[in-house]
C-alpha cells in the first residue's frame, strides 16, 4: 500500500519534525510503507562488484608520488641514533622525513590530553613510525627505508595485560601501567543480594586480543593546491580527519577537503585518524606532488587498532526459582602503549542486561607494549557476552531451568546500567527468544543431545546467547539535503560514509517512500567535506537511526515545498491534496491533478531542497536493540575440533529498512563472531621480545568459508519503534555480532559437558579437558 498523506492529517499529527520540515508536518514513523522494508539489492551494486567503483586505494593522480613509512622493529625501544645519508641517494628517493626533518616538528594527539612528537624518539610498541619517505614507485620507496640506519636501545617490555598489573613489571609509561583510576560502579546492596541467593557461580573468563585486518589497507592520497588540501582516504568518518588534520596542521577546516567514497572496511578501526594522513600531507607539501601513503599489511596488523585481550571475573546469585539477586564483575583490558579505552563498555552486559536490583562492576585499563587498542565492531561487548552468557547458561543448569526460561524470568524494560533507569523505548529480546527458538527447533534439539550417545565419538551440541547494544538510537548531529530537479530527478546529499553496510541503499528508500520515486533514480552524493553536509564518522551502528531521520526530514520538507505549489497550481485547499506516483491530486477528486514537473515554482526555481536535521534522542528513554542467536555444533572427542553446524539469529533493531541489507549484516555479523570464538587471537611473543607472531593472514586465522556453519538462518524481527526517532529503525550492526561466541561456547558445552572459558575454542585445549573430564 502506498503511503499518503492529505495536507490535513499532517497538520493534525501531534509529532511535528524540529527543523525545517516542521511547520505542522508529520514526522511519526509510518504507518504503512511501500520500498521500505522490501528486499531491494544495493543501490551501488553494479559498481561494487564490478570493479568501477574508486576506493581511495585505487585514487591515481597525475605526478604522484609513493610513500612508505619505517617502523620500530621492537616492542620497546629508544632511537639512539638515525641516519638518512644513505637513503637519501637513492635513485627515486624525492623526499624524507625522520625525527630530526624541520617539517616533523609538529604535535601528534595520541589521546585526549595526551600529544606527543609525530615521529617518536622512544618507540613503545612494534610498529610505531620512526621514519618516511616518498619516491617515484612505491619500490622505489621501500628501498630508500631500508638504507635509513637507526640505532636502538632495545628495553625490556610487557606484553600481557596481566603481567603489567605487577609491582614487578616494565613500566610502559614513567607513571606506570595504569591508563587511567579503575572505574568502579555500583547499585544496591551486592553483598545482602548475595547472602539471599539460593545458589551463587563465579567463573574467571578471558578472550585473546583480536585484529581488524580489513581488506583495504589503512592510508590515503593527499594532493595541495596552493594553499588547499585534498586527501582521500579510507576512512568511516571524513569530518573526523578533516577535524584531526586542520588541527594538527594549524590550518583552517575550510582548506582541508576529504572524500571517501567507498572503504574496503573498517569496523571500527578507521573511525580515528592516523598518522599517515599529516605525513602523506607533508610530503606532499614538501615535493609539490600528490602522495599516496598505503600502510603494508604487516603495518595494519602491528598499529593500526585491535579487539584488546579482556580477562573477567563473574559472580552472579539467584534464587532457587531463577531470580537474579546480585551481580559482581570485575574486568582488565589492555589500552596497548596509549590510552585507547581497553576496557570501553566491557561491563555493560554485566550490568544492564537482566534484571537485578544489586550490582557492582570494577573495570582495570592498564598500559602494554602492543599497538593501542580501538573500537572494534561491538567494543567490549562481545567480551563481556563471553562472560555473562556462559555465566547464566551454568546458573540455569544449576536451577535445572531451560537458558530460555532463566534469561526471561530476568527480563528488563528499563536500562538499568543508564543514570536515571530509563524505560527502553523498545525491548524485543521476548521475541527474539521465542522466534529464534521456535525457528531453530530448540526443545526438539535438546532432546536430541540429551538422548544421543555420551560414548560417541563425535557429539552433537546445542547452545544459546542473547545481548544488546548500548548505540541504538545514533546521536546528532547530522544535516541531509534532498534536491528535487526540474525533470523530477533527485539528488541527495549526506556527508555519511557507507562503509559497506548498505546506508546509501536504506537512504534511498527512505527517500523513495516519501518522494514517490524509484530509489534507483535517487543519485547520491556523500562521504566530501568538501561537497557534503555534515556527519559524524559511520560507526557503533549509529548510521541508520542518525542519517535515516535528517533524510526522511529533508524529504517530508520538500514534498510540503511541493503540496503548496499544487494548492497554488489547482485552486485547491491543502487539506485536499495527494502526492501519489509522479502527480499530486485531489483526494476524492483524482481527476484534478498536476504533473510534479509541471509545478510552475517548480520551472521557476529550477531546484527545490529540503533540509533535514537529526533531532536529539528522545529523553528518558533508552533506545537500544536486542537478539539471541541460537547455535549447534559437532565435537570431536578424539581430536577436539569442532564444526559449526548451523545458526539462527533473530535480531530486533526497530523498523527492518531493507531486508537484504538486514540478513546481509546478521550474517557478516555472526561469521565474525565465529572468528572471536573459534579461530583468531593475537600472539606477542612471551620469551622476551614482545614481537607480533602472527603478522599475516596465513598466521593469522581469519574464519573462511570452512570455519562458518553452511547455514546461518536470519530472523528478522520487525518491531518499528515508535519513540526512538521518525523512521521507527534502531542500529543492527553491532549487535549481531556480540552473542555469537558465547552461544558457540554453550554448544561445546551442551555437547561434551567442558567449558571453555577462554578464546578461541582450541581443539589442543579442548581436548584436554574432555580427557581430563
Amino acid at each position: 500500500m502506498s503511503n499518503i498523506y492529505t495536507e490535513t492529517d499532517l497538520l493534525q499529527k501531534e509529532q511535528a519534525c524540529p527543523g525545517p520540515a516542521g511547520e505542522g508536518l508529520a514526522c511519526e514513523p509510518w504507518p504503512e510503507t511501500e520500498v521500505i522494508g522490501s528486499r531491494r539489492p544495493r543501490v551501488d551494486g553494479y559498481e561494487r562488484v564490478s570493479g568501477s567503483a574508486v576506493y581511495p586505494s585505487d585514487v591515481v593522480l597525475p605526478g604522484m608520488l609513493y610513500a612508505a613509512v619505517l617502523h620500530c622493529p621492537h616492542a620497546n625501544a629508544r632511537v639512539k641514533r638515525i641516519d638518512a645519508g644513505r637513503a637519501k641517494k637513492v635513485p627515486g628517493c624525492k623526499a624524507l622525513l625522520t625525527g630530526n626533518s624541520p617539517e616533523a616538528g609538529i604535535k601528534w594527539p595520541y589521546a585526549d590530553n595526551f600529544e606527543g612528537p609525530l615521529f617518536v624518539s622512544h618507540s613503545r610498541y612494534e610498529g610505531e613510525i620512526v621514519a618516511a619517505a616518498a619516491a617515484s614507485s612505491p619500490d622505489e620507496a621501500v628501498d630508500v627505508l631500508r638504507r635509513i640506519e637507526v640505532e636502538y636501545e632495545v628495553l625490556p617490555s610487557v606484553s600481557d595485560e596481566r603481567q603489567a598489573q605487577d609491582k614487578e613489571a616494565v613500566k610502559v609509561h614513567p607513571e606506570g601501567n595504569l591508563v587511567s583510576p579503575v572505574q568502579e560502579y555500583q547499585r544496591g546492596d551486592v553483598d545482602q543480594g548475595f547472602s539471599r541467593a539460593d545458589v551463587v557461580i563465579e567463573e574467571s573468563y578471558r578472550t585473546r586480543a583480536l585484529l581488524h585486518t580489513p581488506i583495504e589497507l589503512h592510508g590515503c592520497v593527499a594532493s595541495w593546491d596552493g594553499e588547499r588540501l585534498s586527501i582521500w582516504e579510507s576512512t568511516q568518518g571524513v569530518y573526523a580527519v578533516q577535524d584531526t588534520v586542520a588541527k594538527v596542521l594549524n590550518m583552517p577546516k575550510s582548506r582541508v577537503r576529504v572524500i571517501g567514497h567507498y572503504l574496503g572496511g573498517g569496523f571500527g578501526s578507521k573511525l580515528e585518524t592516523s598518522k599517515y594522513s599529516i605525513i602523506a600531507s607533508i610530503l606532499a607539501r614538501k615535493t609539490a606532488r600528490p602522495v599516496k601513503l598505503f600502510h603494508s599489511r604487516e603495518q595494519t596488523f602491528l598499529a593500526m587498532g585491535n579487539r584488546p585481550a579482556s580477562t573477567m571475573t563473574l559472580k552472579i546469585g539467584a534464587t532457587r526459582e531463577g531470580r537474579l539477586t546480585a551481580i559482581e564483575f570485575t574486568g582488565l583490558g589492555a589500552s596497548g602503549a596509549y590510552p585507547a579505552g581497553g576496557t570501553s563498555l566491557l561491563d555493560w552486559l554485566a550490568k544492564d542486561m537482566y534484571l537485578c536490583p544489586n550490582c557492582r562492576t570494577s573495570l582495570t585499563d592498564v598500559f602494554i607494549n602492543a599497538g593501542p587498542a580501538r573500537p572494534f565492531r561491538a567494543p567490549g561487548y562481545p567480551q563481556g557476552s563471553w562472560a555473562v552468557e556462559q555465566a547464566m547458561d551454568a546458573l540455569a543448569e544449576k536451577l535445572d531451568l531451560d537458558p530460555i526460561e532463566l534469561r526471561l524470568k530476568n527480563f528488563a524494560s528499563s536500562s538499568q546500567g543508564r543514570e536515571g533507569n530509563p524505560a527502553y523505548t523498545t525491548n524485543g529480546l521476548k521475541e527474539c527468544l521465542s522466534r529464534g527458538a521456535e525457528v531453530f527447533g530448540w526443545k526438539e534439539a535438546r532432546q536430541r543431545t540429551a538422548q544421543q550417545d555420551k560414548q560417541s565419538r563425535v557429539r552433537q551440541g546445542v547452545g544459546l546467547a542473547a545481548g544488546n547494544w548500548f548505540i541504538g538510537g545514533g546521536r546528532p548531529p547530522s544535516t541531509v539535503l534532498v534536491k528535487l530537479f526540474e525533470d523530477g530527478s533527485v539528488n541527495l546529499n549526506m556527508g555519511a560514509s557507507d562503509i559497506g553496510t548498505g546506508t546509501k541503499t536504506i537512504m534511498a528508500l527512505i527517500v523513495a517512500e516519501e518522494l514517490q520515486v524509484e530509489p534507483d533514480a535517487v543519485q547520491i552524493e556523500h562521504a566530501d567535506t568538501g561537497t557534503t553536509q555534515y556527519a559524524s564518522a559511520s560507526g557503533g551502528s549509529k548510521t541508520v537511526p542518525t542519517e535515516g531521520p535528517a533524510v526522511r526530514e529533508a524529504a517530508l520538507h520538500l514534498k510540503r515545498q511541493l503540496l503548496s505549489m499544487a494548492a497554488e497550481a489547482l485552486k485547491q485547499p491543502l487539506d485536499r491534496l495527494v502526492l501519489k506516483g509522479d502527480s499530486i491530486l485531489v483526494q476524492g477528486s483524482p481527476e484534478k491533478r498536476i504533473k510534479v514537473v509541471d509545478l510552475a515554482g517548480l520551472k521557476e526555481q529550477r531546484v527545490i531542497v529540503g533540509i533535514g536535521h537529526k533531532p536529539p534522542n528522545p529523553e528518558n528513554k533508552a533506545v537500544t536493540p536486542f537478539g539471541a542467536q541460537f547455535c549447534e555444533v559437532e565435537v570431536d572427542t578424539w581430536t577436539g575440533e569442532v564444526s559449526v553446524l548451523r545458526f539462527v539469529a533473530a535480531h530486533e533493531s526497530g523498523r527492518v529498512m531493507d531486508r537484504l541489507t538486514f540478513d546481509s549484516q546478521v550474517i557478516g555479523g555472526v561469521t565474525m563472531g565465529v572468528g572471536l570464538g573459534m579461530t583468531e587471537f593475537r600472539v606477542l611473543d612471551s620469551g622476551g621480545t614482545g614481537k607480533l607472531c602472527n603478522r599475516n593472514w596465513h598466521d593469522y586465522k581469519l574464519p573462511t568459508m570452512l570455519d562458518c556453519p553452511s547455514e546461518i538462518i536470519s530472523v528478522a524481527v520487525d518491531l518499528p519503534d515508535q519513540g526512538a526517532n521518525i523512521t521507527g529503525a534502531k542500529g543492527l550492526g553491532e549487535p549481531v555480532t556480540v552473542p555469537t561466541a558465547a552461544a558457540i561456547a554453550n554448544a561445546v558445552y551442551n555437547a561434551v559437558g567442558v567449558r571453555v572459558t577462554e578464546t578461541p575454542i582450541n581443539p589442543v585445549f579442548l581436548i584436554d579437558k574432555i580427557h581430563l573430564k
